[in-house]
């Protein structure tokens, strides 16, 4: 497995995949037809801010299993395209979180303290004490527009300094807010209220230009602190504010074009304090997300969860060990389930009882669809399997009941076409040996793996031994066979044979001319 490394990150990252057997390959600043071309057989890719990637690299990337950002902010990369192509997208928000929240304190008391315009001038030989006259944070307001991470770290920091805090985040509750200090209010009250305004948002098309002229005339005076992302407030319309008084000063980190143009307006406006886009750039702060990233691509390759991935299911680490051997046995189950339904897919059920059903299984219910779609020979993979469903049209039900009265867990999978349907339930024995033990209500002990031939018949003597010895003829081993009716005698019955060899077409057409035979199916796993 190759990674393609396109900014630079801590010698940690790269050490920790060369260490666990991968090819590690650099080719900083590339970009266009370059990139393209350094994509094209990479396995992983990790980049920061620097790197644009877009649905053109996802084309030009077939073997691409994950990106890796090191960092919080993936505005740089198309999550959608990366979806469609069932490319998983990861980022390391908690690496460089202390040292985000951290320079976002430095720069809220350097604009408050006019520190490096006094710095300067003391550097030129001038004494301007009597010139600044600064603001203490004690008993002051401050908003944050952002509660999560980092916003909320800077929340604590502020909070233990005597500050107030008032927030504003739609997408938190109360209670997280209450464990904060925090009050919840709306954007207006939180721009009008706050003494001291902190931005913690990622830059998306709702929240680009998300503070300019109005909303700095509705703050009406005090500091505005960004150290987020480049975009979300207006740089034109920030410096003209300060620079005619209506806020009292600002401290911005990050900018809409990096490096940042020396005509930017922001540059010639003395109560803005900038930095070029410092938040994350500690050595502990690089080594944390270099070391995060790399981690995230080896779990990637070796299929274990992908704790912080933006666009596939993901599941704690603690609770990874619990449902790992479950992933195998809905994907297997969605297999079965797919090839024996003979028609177009309308809906997918899964459907969890059991232990199971107190776990968090997204993953599991991702891989049950990997599973259905994979006989139909589309691209699917766990990530875009979710979006495979819906682009289809295809229904996806999930339900759970912590009842079961036969097995300690079980995974149904059920698919329909109209009127028709197919269910395959499974679960584990012990060792973690997955058994089929439901096939559309005939209840058996099926070792699902191989080939097998799935024969539906009439109970009556001599059909087992008519298919045994057919098989046989042709030269098509059985290496198990399992057996079940729903009914008495001389009902219907079903029978799952694996097999060591394929079955040509030919066999199964002679087994169908036995009128005590219903129906052949031959499954692939």
């Amino acid at each position: 497995m190759k990674v393609l490394v396109t900014d630079p990150i801590a010698d940690a990252g790269l050490d920790r995949l060369r260490e666990a057997g991968y090819e590690v390959e650099t080719a900083y600043d590339v970009e266009g037809d370059a990139l393209l071309e350094a994509v094209s057989d990479a396995n992983g890719l990790i980049v920061r801010s620097g790197t644009q990637v877009t649905a053109e690299v996802f084309e030009a990337a077939p073997d691409l299993v994950i990106v890796g950002r090191a960092g919080i902010g993936v505005d740089n990369i198309d999550i959608d395209a990366a979806t469609q192509h069932g490319v998983i997208v990861a980022n390391a928000p908690e690496g460089n979180v202390r040292a985000a929240a951290e320079h976002t304190v430095a720069m809220g008391f350097a604009a408050a303290r006019s520190i490096p315009q006094a710095h300067a001038r003391l550097k030129d030989g001038e004494w301007a004490k009597s010139d600044y006259l600064g603001n203490e944070v004690n008993g002051k307001t401050l908003g944050v527009v952002g509660l999560g991470r980092v916003g909320q770290e800077v929340a604590k920091k502020f909070s233990s300094l005597g500050m107030d805090i008032v927030a504003y985040d739609p997408y938190i509750g109360e209670e997280r807010a209450d464990q904060l200090g925090a009050e919840l209010v709306e954007f207006d009250a939180c721009l009008s209220r706050a003494d001291f305004l902190t931005v913690h948002t990622p830059l998306t098309p709702e929240t680009e230009g998300l503070i300019s002229t109005d909303e700095l005339e509705t703050m009406g005076s005090g500091y505005l602190v960004n150290c987020a992302r480049g975009g979300v407030v207006d740089e034109a319309a920030l410096a003209e504010a300060v620079d005619a008084g209506v806020i009292d000063g600002a401290a911005v980190d990050v900018f809409a074009d990096e490096p940042v143009s020396p005509d930017n307006p922001l540059l010639s406006v003395d109560d803005v304090v900038v930095t070029p886009h410092l938040g994350a750039s500690t050595s502990a702060a690089q080594e944390n997300v270099a070391v995060s990233t790399a981690d995230q691509i080896v779990a990637a390759f070796r299929d274990e969860p992908v704790i912080n991935a933006l666009n596939a299911p993901s599941v704690d680490e603690s609770a990874f060990p619990r449902i790992q051997p479950y992933i195998g046995l809905a994907e297997t189950a969605g297999k079965i389930a797919a090839q024996l339904l003979d028609g177009r897919l309308g809906e997918v059920e899964v459907t969890y009882t059991g232990d199971i059903a107190g776990e968090d299984i997204e993953l599991v219910t991702a891989s049950a669809l990997k599973g259905v779609f994979a006989p139909l020979e589309w691209q699917v993979n766990a990530v875009n399997a979710p979006q495979v469903a819906k682009e289809r049209g295809i229904e996806v039900v999930e339900s759970k009941s912590r009842q079961s009265d036969d097995f300690q867990s079980l995974v149904t999978v059920t698919v329909r076409n109209g009127d028709e349907e197919m269910t395959v339930s499974g679960t584990l024995f012990t060792g973690e040996d997955p058994r089929i033990v439901r096939i559309n209500g005939y209840r058996l002990d099926a070792i699902p793996y191989g080939q097998m031939l799935v024969a539906r018949n009439y109970d009556k003597p001599g059909v087992i031994g008519f298919i045994g010895t057919v098989l046989g003829e042709n030269d098509v081993n059985i290496a198990g066979m399992f057996n079940a009716r729903r009914a008495k005698a001389g009902g219907e019955a079903l029978t799952v044979y694996n097999l060591d060899d394929d079955v040509p077409e030919s066999v199964r057409e002679k087994l169908l001319a036995d009128d005590r035979i219903i129906d052949v199916d031959l499954i692939t796993l």
